[in-house]
């Protein structure tokens, strides 16, 4: 869907040629962020591995939670970041990582931070990581392009290039594209999110043995994330296992995670 939304895009700003165009970067996105997902998210966050010889216990509880769940043990990452939060990469179980903050570390029990653990496990396990890598690079492209389109058409950027054939959007059309693709783009990513944490947090609990610590460690998060900010792409805020990007009523309404008041009666509701 994110695909045919920047092809359509493509050919509103540019006719057949952007179309064209929009075709071969929607290719070439989906490519890269299939193969490089993991190195492109650790880029922007500048996370480091942590080396087995490092946090020894946390390897520990990633190895045998990992067998459990019937997986490689993902590579293990951290970033400095006071506030607590997770998120997992990669673009299958042999090639993925799990990267926390240095502020979950220090907030988690050894039972939350175990909740957390088998969470994002599980967005492995699922592939899920891999689809919302791509989600969310193609996502950033809508995004690149709507903000190009609105500039160039209040400035008259497409005038004069090509003939109105070719063409099909228009001033009023192109300035239209640019605000609506944004929010059809942001609405598809947030369902696919919203979906995938549920699922997630279910398995999850059934990996660790039991929802009580990822009940806890969600309230913790999300409660520290308030306080202490953490500076997210919004483009890849629905990566973390709690969004890290605060906003009013009406921000709320476009959030890309589940409430999770509404994340932990599920997980309370549990049956093992």
């Amino acid at each position: 869907m994110l695909t045919v939304l920047l092809v359509w895009m493509g050919g509103m700003i540019g006719g057949q040629h952007g179309a064209l165009l929009a075709f071969i970067l929607a290719l070439a996105l989906n490519f890269a962020s299939w193969w490089y997902s993991d190195r492109i998210v650790l880029a922007i966050y500048k996370a480091k591995e942590i080396p087995k010889e490092v946090l020894p216990p946390l390897h520990s509880m990633v190895r045998k939670l990992s067998e459990k769940a019937g997986i490689p043990a993902p590579r293990l990452y951290v970033f400095k970041s006071k506030s607590p939060n997770a998120f997992a990469t990669g673009r299958n179980p042999e090639n993925a990582v799990i990267c926390v903050t240095n502020g979950i570390l220090e907030l988690l029990s050894e039972e939350e931070l175990k909740g957390v653990i088998a969470h994002e496990l599980s967005h492995i396990k699922n592939r899920d990581t891999l689809i919302m890598s791509v989600a969310a690079a193609l996502g950033s492209a809508v995004m690149m392009l709507a903000y190009m389109a609105r500039w160039a058409a209040i400035f008259g950027g497409f005038s004069g290039r090509g003939s109105s054939r070719d063409r099909s959007g228009g001033i009023i059309g192109i300035l239209a594209v640019s605000l609506l693709a944004p929010l059809v783009a942001t609405l598809i990513q947030l369902a696919i999110s919203r979906s995938r944490e549920y699922g997630a947090d279910e398995s999850g609990a059934r990996i660790a043995g039991s929802g009580a610590g990822l009940a806890k460690a969600l309230v913790k998060i999300e409660q520290a994330s308030s306080r202490i900010r953490l500076n997210a792409p919004p483009q890849s805020a629905h990566l973390f296992i709690v969004n890290p990007l605060k906003g009013g009523f009406i921000a709320g309404l476009f959030m890309t995670h589940p409430p999770v008041s509404a994340r932990v009666e599920r997980l309370k509701a549990l049956q093992f």
